[in-house]
């Protein structure tokens, strides 16, 4: 289960607003500064783990990242004395606006030191910017879509994330309450232990049971079909999500993106693909969780991280994966198949990582009043252990 949160003190760490500068980041130089800016934030922090500089400068990059195709963006730094103490983002998602036409812009990637100054100054930035482009509600953090990293964390502090899941100071949560902002939604991160944690037997029963339906097939990936695999996982999750809060289909050259950013990463056996007379309904996806390996690289890959991370990837030195895709399509939502076939996903991902050598999952994220899937979940044996929130204010 998850800790509960450290306590705050809520009184104000403040140098004043009067010296603080919002510099919007513009070039290599800025940029790279704009990344760098969780290292002054983090430091001391055991927990923290350094992303790798060149995957960021990949994800915020205009011309490598196919989201600023259908978004406008901004990314500012707070310098005090020429010094970065914050840094956030703003952006008008065009394809997220045509779904809802809710007049919802979103913010993130904040990062701040503990002064409400910093956070006021951060926050009415993005919050000025996106009412200028006609937003009448600021949301987030988004990192840089409801695709990618987002939520702040509020609870589970005392251990590392997970791929692709951020870290917070707990003061966090507290100075944006402060800014007038609310909960809007709470995602959930499950702790899976695999090497102690065997399907219950009604699960397991329910898994069996499958197995005698001679229309429903569970399988890994093709691999020498991985394009074709890769847009099939996606149409159904597009589907399987279409009806969750908050949720954008991703686009053709998203999932063309995607997918070329994951297959380093992607092994046949750690994704399950259910069939049922021959049509994939169902899917999971793990990913070996990088974080553990690049945990004590500081974000560098030269001169010696590159042989590093190769070594533990091929080396089977990563211990635990994270389950960040999951679905089931939306027809047999709620239906004892449905079930079925989700159970069945979950058996085969969980035997074949012990059969390599895990020991734990982290299955995220899951929304907060998702009571089916947290139920399916939680009958495979999962606890909570970390929950991440969204932010909103209106404008």
């Amino acid at each position: 289960m998850a800790q509960p949160e450290p306590a705050f003190d809520a009184a104000p760490v403040t140098a004043g607003a009067a010296d603080l500068d919002l510099v919007e980041v513009d070039g290599k130089a800025d940029l790279d500064r704009f990344i760098k800016v969780p290292w002054g934030i983090y430091a001391g922090d055991p927990n923290w783990v350094p992303p790798l500089v060149i995957e960021r400068r990949g994800h915020l990059g205009r011309k490598s990242n196919p989201f600023y195709r259908h978004a406008d963006v901004r990314l500012w730094l707070a310098l005090r004395g020429g010094r970065p103490v914050g840094r956030i983002s703003a952006q008008v998602n065009h394809a997220s606006l045509k779904r809802y036409r809710d007049a919802t812009g979103h913010f993130g990637f904040i990062e701040a030191e503990d002064d409400p100054a910093v956070f006021a100054a951060l926050l009415g930035r993005a919050e000025s910017w996106l009412a200028e482009q006609g937003m009448r509600r600021i949301r987030g953090p988004f990192c840089f879509s409801i695709n990618d990293e987002l939520g702040l964390l509020v609870d589970g502090f005392d251990r590392p994330p997970s791929l692709l899941m951020g870290h917070a100071r707990p003061y966090y949560g507290p100075r944006m309450e402060q800014q007038g902002y609310a909960k809007a939604k709470d995602l959930i991160a499950y702790d899976f232990p695999m090497d102690s944690n065997p399907l219950p037997k009604s699960a397991a029963a329910i898994v069996k049971r499958l197995g005698t339906n001679s229309s429903v097939v569970v399988r890994g990936l093709n691999r020498s079909q991985y394009q074709q695999e890769v847009e099939a996982v996606l149409d159904v999750f597009n589907d399987a999500w279409s009806d969750n809060w908050g949720f954008v289909p991703m686009a053709d050259y998203e999932i063309a993106h995607l997918a070329k950013e994951l297959k380093p990463l992607i092994h046949e056996d750690f994704v399950a693909i259910a069939e049922v007379d021959s049509e994939p309904v169902a899917f999971g996806i793990g990913l070996p969780n990088i974080n553990e390996a690049i945990a004590d690289l500081n974000g560098a890959l030269l001169p010696f991280g590159w042989a590093k991370l190769l070594y533990r990837l091929k080396g089977g030195k990563i211990r635990s994966a994270r389950l960040p895709l999951m679905g089931v399509r939306k027809r047999f939502h709620g239906t004892p198949l449905g079930v079925a076939l989700a159970f069945g996903v979950i058996d085969r991902l969980h035997r074949n990582h012990m059969a390599k050598g895990f020991t734990q999952a982290e299955l995220s994220w899951i929304l907060e009043d998702n009571h089916a899937i947290r139920t399916i979940i939680e009958a495979s044996g999962a606890q909570p252990y970390k929950t991440y929130r969204i932010y909103e204010k209106d404008l």
